[in-house]
C-alpha cells in the first residue's frame, strides 16, 4: 500500500528535519521540501489517472475544454498554495503563508472568472 510508504517517509523525514532543527535548519528546510516533493511523486499517478477519468467524462459531457483545463488549473494551483503556505508555517513565517494563501485565492477568482459568466449565462436562459 502506498499509504504505509507515505507515512514512513514522513515520519522519518520528520524525525531526521527535528534532529536537524537545533544545528543546521538550512538543511532541516532542505528536507522537508524534498519530502513534499518525493510524496507528491509518489501520488502522481493516481492524480494522472483522476485527470484522465474527468477528461473522459468532461468529453462525454460535451464540456467545453477551455472550463475543464480552467479547473484543473484552479485544483492545481490551490494544492502548490497549500504546501507552500505549510513550509512557510511550518519554519515560523506564519505572514509569508497568509501572502501565498491570498494570492492563490486571488489568481483562482481570476481563473474562475469564465466559468461564473458561462453559469451565470446559463441561468439566464433557462429563467425566463
Amino acid at each position: 500500500m502506498e499509504i504505509i510508504k507515505i507515512v514512513g517517509i514522513g515520519i522519518v523525514c520528520t524525525i531526521f528535519i527535528v534532529l536537524l532543527n537545533k544545528d543546521r535548519q538550512e538543511i532541516a528546510i532542505q528536507l522537508s521540501i524534498v519530502a513534499g516533493i518525493v510524496i507528491f511523486l509518489i501520488v502522481l499517478n493516481k492524480i494522472n489517472s483522476v485527470i484522465e477519468v474527468l477528461s473522459e467524462l468532461a468529453s462525454k459531457s460535451n464540456i467545453q475544454s477551455f472550463y475543464f483545463t480552467t479547473i484543473l488549473k484552479i485544483v492545481g494551483i490551490t494544492y502548490i498554495a497549500e504546501f507552500g503556505a505549510q513550509i512557510c508555517r511550518d519554519y515560523g513565517s506564519a505572514s509569508v503563508a497568509s501572502k501565498i494563501e491570498f494570492a492563490a485565492k486571488a489568481i483562482i477568482m481570476y481563473l474562475s472568472i469564465p466559468i461564473i459568466f458561462a453559469v451565470v449565462q446559463t441561468l439566464f436562459k433557462i429563467i425566463p
